[in-house]
């Protein structure tokens, strides 16, 4: 109730509203009129039949016979008067059941609706606004980034057209700006001179028209845009000061260089100076059926580990824990030290199917990107795909059909495959052909692509070995160019963030500090004014100066902020 005093002035600002009201109250005097008229003649009419009845009896008669409840305690006895009460009747009906309430609904509650939606959803940003980050589309990308700003405590804006869907998001807890994101007055009431970042995640053409808007503007203010085309980037790098991700493209490479047997086996996701984080399955090593403690990897190699990927779980290891067959080992290390992982650990060519091909469902952008790494790496490889237009001219490595079909699969090599890359972009989809393959080759490395956060942990309970998120993807990418210290890692629900040394920390060693029990997060490497520490001796104290990098996933990064 405290806002209806704000809520009424800003109605009545508006001339159309104000206009409206005028046309209802006209059309309620017109029935007020019309009551008034009837009462009158409705004594006249009693006159003539010999009855006297007072004015509020009138009054009471003609209300009940326009609104047709029809007491019946009143009646005429002449044929004029039961003409008479008809023609009230059939008035009333009109006036009163069908006219007042669409009246009412059009003039005077539909515009209050409005006004309210008006009030709850804002189309400009306070004049001291700065450093914030101005999103123009809502898709699995930037609703994974927005996660990720709030976290980081960044603000940030999203620009809505439409003033029911921005009353929608609004309600479930975003922060809408309404405007159309092709107006240049909008990025003025965003206060972009002062942002740190405008996302636009549209189609291509939308995206231009973003960054040429923008720049009308300011030429200070970094734009990230996605290309789902090629031929578009040139277009969307012209107004300058502009990074454009073919997130698409690099989902599909990202998914290609996790292929088993490409390259080295020790495959490096992340590179921050000289740390790097790698990943390896168990089946490329001889590590599995082995604990952690017996192995002393940390003494012979240097390296660390310092997560395991479980069935879609991230595990933070300790000394007990025993290596399976399936387990997605992470190391944290130099190019030195996961040289000597490697060869204390990794299994020779020769162990591995190298001469294999590699089976890639799903034939559009993510899964010519795949191709395009295998076929880099001299990796033979079919794709499936069910769409005609897609496979014209490409009968060499392309089978088209349904991917679901398992003589389609068996066309193309599934029973020899070494890995199934599935990189459809429904989620349901992949999830059923994760299962499908898993059911057919129980021993086959399987890749996935996911689309939607929710779907990683499916797709996992399917079969996959590894999914790879497009959300975190390009979250990642985006979030990147504000934190130039945070670590891309596109792997869903990791994150590899930096800190300042806790106060609490300062003096205590890695094993009295308890980081790992308490929060989940493993320490990869300190950072001080001597340079990088990877893998830092867990014995020596921590220094105030120095600045601590973990890695952990998404709950443990937030339990550690909470923390410390």
């Amino acid at each position: 109730m405290k806002f209806l005093p704000s809520q009424l002035l800003f109605f009545f600002q508006n001339k159309t509203t104000r206009k409206n009201l005028v046309l209802l109250v006209k059309f309620l005097g017109f029935i007020l009129l019309i009551i008034s008229l009837y009462s009158v003649l409705f004594h006249v009419l009693m006159l003539y039949e010999g009855r006297d009845f007072s004015w509020i009896t009138g009054l009471y008669w003609t209300l009940t016979v326009m609104s047709t409840l029809g007491f019946g305690d009143i009646t005429f006895h002449t044929d004029l008067g039961l003409i008479f009460t008809l023609a009230v009747l059939a008035s009333g009906i009109v006036l009163l059941l069908i006219m007042l309430p669409f009246t009412f609904i059009q003039f005077f509650y539909a515009p209050w609706l409005e006004a309210q939606s008006k009030i709850r959803t804002p189309r400009e940003l306070p004049k001291e606004t700065a450093g914030h980050v101005i999103i123009t589309n809502l898709d699995p990308i930037t609703e994974k980034l927005v996660a990720k700003l709030k976290r980081r405590n960044f603000d940030y804006v999203l620009v809505v057209d439409e003033l029911q869907r921005a009353a929608e998001l609004y309600d479930a807890g975003y922060k809408v700006v309404v405007g159309e994101p092709d107006d240049p007055e909008t990025y003025e009431r965003l206060r972009v001179r002062n942002a740190a970042l405008v996302v636009a995640t549209n189609d291509d053409l939308v995206n231009t028209s973003v960054a040429f808007t923008v720049r009308e503007i300011t030429g200070r203010v970094p734009i990230v845009t996605s290309a789902n085309n090629e031929h578009s980037i040139d277009i969307l790098e012209f107004p300058g000061n502009t990074h454009v991700f073919q997130f698409a493209k690099m989902l599909g490479r990202e998914l290609g260089n996790r292929t088993v047997g490409l390259g080295r086996p020790v495959n490096i996701v992340s590179r921050f100076e000289k740390l790097n984080i790698a990943e390896i399955s168990a089946t490329q090593t001889t590590l599995s059926g082995k604990s952690l403690l017996d192995l002393n990897m940390r003494a012979k190699t240097g390296a660390t580990v310092v997560g395991l990927w479980e069935k879609g779980r991230f595990e933070v290891p300790t000394a007990a824990t025993v290596i399976s067959a399936r387990t997605l080992l992470l190391l944290a290390g130099t190019e030195n030290q996961l040289d000597r992982f490697e060869q204390q650990y990794a299994l020779s060519d020769s162990s591995l199917t190298s001469d294999a091909p590699v089976l890639i469902l799903g034939g559009g952008r993510v899964g010519l990107a795949a191709a395009e790494v295998l076929a880099d790496n001299g990796i033979s490889y079919g794709i499936v795909e069910k769409r005609a237009n897609l496979t014209t001219g490409k009968e060499i490595n392309f089978i088209q059909g349904d991917a679901a079909d398992i003589n389609i699969l068996e066309k193309a090599g599934v029973m020899e495959a070494r890995t199934v890359i599935i990189t459809t972009h429904n989620d349901a989809m992949n999830i059923y052909l994760a299962f499908y393959c898993r059911q057919l080759r129980p021993d086959v490395q399987i890749i996935s692509r996911a689309t939607n956060q929710r779907s990683v942990s499916k797709l996992h309970m399917g079969g996959a070995d590894l999914v790879m998120s497009f959300a975190s993807l390009g979250a990642n990418s985006i979030i990147n160019l504000l934190k130039t210290d945070e670590i891309s890692m596109f792997t869903e629900g990791l994150n590899i963030f930096s800190s300042t040394m806790p106060k609490v920390l300062v003096g205590k060693n890695l094993v009295k500090s308890n980081i790992r029990e308490a929060t989940g997060c493993s320490v990869v490497a300190l950072k001080s004014q001597e340079g990088l520490v990877v893998g830092p001796d867990p014995t020596i104290p921590l220094r105030k100066e120095d600045e601590i990098i973990l890695i952990g996933a998404t709950e443990s990064e937030q339990k550690f902020l909470e923390l410390y």
